[in-house]
């Protein structure tokens, strides 16, 4: 409630409200009279700084090394010109899409720009390069919220999804945030240990718990995860259900737990933006196989209202459960506790 409560207040403006209830109307208009356009601009949006990892975790496009499309690193010029479009509406930026953002050397200033937006800035991180200097530069970004991977709770379960990583890494970048956080008086960043539960770790769960009072985290999260080839059953399948984003059938088979109804909050509510401008319906498009629209050809507002997403939009409402990304959909399946 705090959190939701310092998000209120660093981010609201009257043209804020007003797009965010335009938006929330028109959601829910279009799930009754099947309206494809939304009503506002984004509330949130995910920006990808870097298609680039130093790990090699097994269900990642950035780990794997084998996109389809087009790797690299996002350009200042770009940033700051999506900004300017889109800031005066917008509530909610993710720095993270795939790859590591603070391989980008310039995560930072992005963030630091978006925050005195009065934007609500967030990203996702293993946190192998956060030095102690490197803490105390995060803390004066500006910073609202930061999500550390911690997949294990000793280095022979954590390397064992988190390849070629080091979970003394993660615990040392933990400390040195905490700490610059609590030197610099600072409420921010609001810090999340999140576990992504596989049958490796299934086993470290309440350890996990223990590691985050331990280190003196605001919360801990323990995400479902998602695998590619999972009908016949897959290794990384949990074996507690409640972490588990898929259910066994009476024939051995697995299928998907979420009802996949056709609607999508996401559809209407934000986007992401790939690190060369591609704009993509959600986070389930790591491909970037669904592209909307590209910034480096014309506005963000053109591409949100447009007819490429119109007609994705409508086919969502027509049948969702025919859409390759909406598939191994997480939505009603996440566990924060």
């Amino acid at each position: 409630m705090k959190e939701f409560l310092r998000f209120i207040q660093k981010t609201i403006t009257a043209k804020r409200l007003t797009n965010a209830l335009l938006i929330y109307m028109g959601f829910y208009f279009s799930r009754v009279f099947k309206l494809v356009n939304p009503w506002g601009m984004p509330i949130s949006l995910s920006i990808e700084p870097t298609t680039a990892c130093n790990l090699g975790c097994p269900e990642c496009p950035s780990g794997l090394k084998q996109f389809s499309r087009d790797t690299g690193n996002l350009k200042a010029e770009n940033f700051n010109r999506w900004l300017e479009q889109l800031a005066p509406t917008l509530s909610y930026l993710n720095f993270y899409f795939q790859g590591e953002p603070f391989i980008h050397n310039d995560i930072l200033d992005f963030i630091s720009k978006a925050s005195l937006k009065g934007i609500y800035t967030s990203t996702s991180t293993n946190a192998h390069f956060i030095t102690e200097k490197r803490a105390e530069e995060i803390v004066h970004s500006g910073l609202d919220r930061i999500l550390i991977s911690i997949d294990g709770t000793t280095q022979e379960v954590y390397e064992q999804y988190r390849v070629h990583g080091l979970l003394q890494k993660v615990l040392d970048g933990t400390k040195h945030l905490v700490e610059a956080r609590k030197n610099h008086k600072s409420r921010t960043p609001h810090i999340i240990f999140q576990f992504l539960v596989v049958r490796p770790n299934e086993h470290q769960i309440e350890e996990a718990k223990q590691l985050a009072n331990e280190y003196k985290v605001d919360e801990i999260r323990f995400k479902t995860a998602q695998v590619y080839d999972y009908e016949n059953g897959n290794p990384l399948i949990p074996t507690i259900e409640k972490y588990s984003r898929y259910k066994r059938l009476s024939n051995g088979k697995f299928m998907v737990k979420s009802s996949l109804d056709n609607h999508c909050w996401r559809m209407w509510s934000g986007a992401v933006v790939t690190w060369d401008g591609k704009v993509v319906p959600c986070c389930f498009d790591k491909d970037a196989t669904h592209e909307m629209g590209n910034l480096s050809k014309e506005d963000f507002k053109s591409i949100w209202k447009g007819k490429t997403y119109s007609a994705f939009r409508k086919q969502l409402l027509k049948g969702r459960k025919e859409i390759d990304i909406c598939k191994n959909c997480s939505e009603g399946t996440k566990v924060w506790a």
